[in-house]
């Protein structure tokens, strides 16, 4: 007889039960003659085994092993062993995913079941960048390497399209960073390139820059890394310090590379870049020629120094600036008394250096950046 007040001892239990909630059936991917049913998250999905195993996916092997541990059941003695019956047979006992989401599952059902015509909007600008990231990742995940490929490829196009406002099929994608990520994981260079194109827009607008740094250190893209550091190096300390997702370790690489930029600043008005002379150019008139440029190449930097819009570690602009000042001295024939005129033969040589040496400062700017 129970007392008045008591907790039956199966409540905690019911409640337990009544706070699980019961799986529900995909609306598009739970086939009635489908013959293994998969749990992902809290869907259920009942497919054909016969279409996952395609593409020679991980599925193959985990369906093999499957059939060997049925042909492996037996009987123990004279009473047979009660096993419950193998997973997949029914939605009480489903092959259950882990670390994968239903949207995932479902874009990959949807590349494997499609008809061509279904499939061939992928490379279209009505393709769904969101089911198309979804379907990379799961096919990476289980190994289906020609779905994967396609997948991939389909997603490079879109995001080297020419820039335009972007659809809502873009706006509601993948973030940037997932897309970083995917083409980090698969290491598709084409993809790699156009997400990071995207960076460096947002970069030069001051946006995500903190958030760039981070994904480039997790990922190892120097590139990008130095592209980002740089850009927040010339945003100032006050800026570092009031931004929450820089680390102590990245603003002490902050500081190291605004002491060795600026050391190599103060450098580059002795250190103007060699180039190659022309045929034309020997001898006396080669020396003659080499000393011209040195003193060109000062006096631009030391114009470069005086504009007041650089940044005094901003050897970069300082570079593209002298740059352009070459291309205005030979494009219009300006003038340039004991300068360009000494050396007829080697100005274009020397428009040649000076860009070499931009990209030579560009593509080395993470070094700069340095634990200390």
């Amino acid at each position: 007889m129970s007392h008045s007040g008591e907790v039956s001892p199966s409540t905690p239990k019911l409640q337990l039960h009544l706070s699980i909630p019961i799986p529900s059936r995909d609306s598009t991917y739970y086939i009635a003659d489908g013959n293994t049913v998969l749990l992902v998250e809290n869907t259920l999905f009942k497919v054909h085994r016969s279409t996952l195993t395609k593409d020679a996916s991980t599925f193959d092997s985990m369906f093999s092993l499957d059939s060997d541990l049925r042909s492996s059941s037996h009987v123990s003695g004279n009473s047979a062993v009660t096993t419950v019956g193998p997973e997949g047979e029914n939605d009480d006992n489903p092959i259950r995913l882990q670390g994968d989401t239903a949207d995932q599952f479902r874009a990959l059902l949807w590349a494997l079941y499609s008809l061509p015509h279904e499939l061939s909007v992928a490379l279209t600008p009505e393709a769904n960048p969101l089911q198309l990231f979804n379907l990379a990742r799961i096919s990476h995940k289980y190994e289906f390497r020609s779905i994967e490929a396609w997948s991939l490829n389909a997603l490079t196009q879109i995001y080297t399209r020419p820039m335009h406002p972007p659809s809502n099929k873009e706006v509601d994608g993948p973030t940037l960073e997932q897309l970083t990520e995917l083409a980090s994981l698969c290491e598709q260079r084409d993809l790699l390139e156009a997400a990071t194109q995207r960076w460096r827009r947002r970069i030069a607008s001051g946006k995500d820059i903190s958030l760039a740094i981070n994904v480039a250190e997790r990922l190892n893209l120097r590139a990008l890394l130095g592209r980002a550091y740089y850009a927040m190096l010339l945003q100032g300390r006050e800026v570092w310090d009031a931004d929450g997702h820089l680390t102590r370790a990245q603003i002490i690489r902050l500081l190291s590379g605004h002491y060795t930029l600026g050391r190599l600043w103060e450098r580059l008005p002795n250190e103007p870049p060699p180039f190659t002379h022309s045929p034309r150019c020997m001898g006396a008139a080669a020396v003659r020629c080499n000393q011209t440029w040195a003193g060109l190449w000062k006096s631009m930097m030391e114009m470069g120094r005086q504009g007041v819009l650089l940044q005094y570690p901003d050897v970069e602009g300082k570079l593209m600036l002298a740059e352009s000042m070459l291309k205005t001295l030979m494009e219009r024939d300006m003038p340039t008394p004991g300068l360009l005129e000494a050396m007829p033969w080697c100005k274009e040589q020397t428009l040649i250096a000076t860009a070499g040496k931009i990209r030579d400062i560009q593509e080395s700017l993470v070094d700069y950046f340095v634990d200390v």
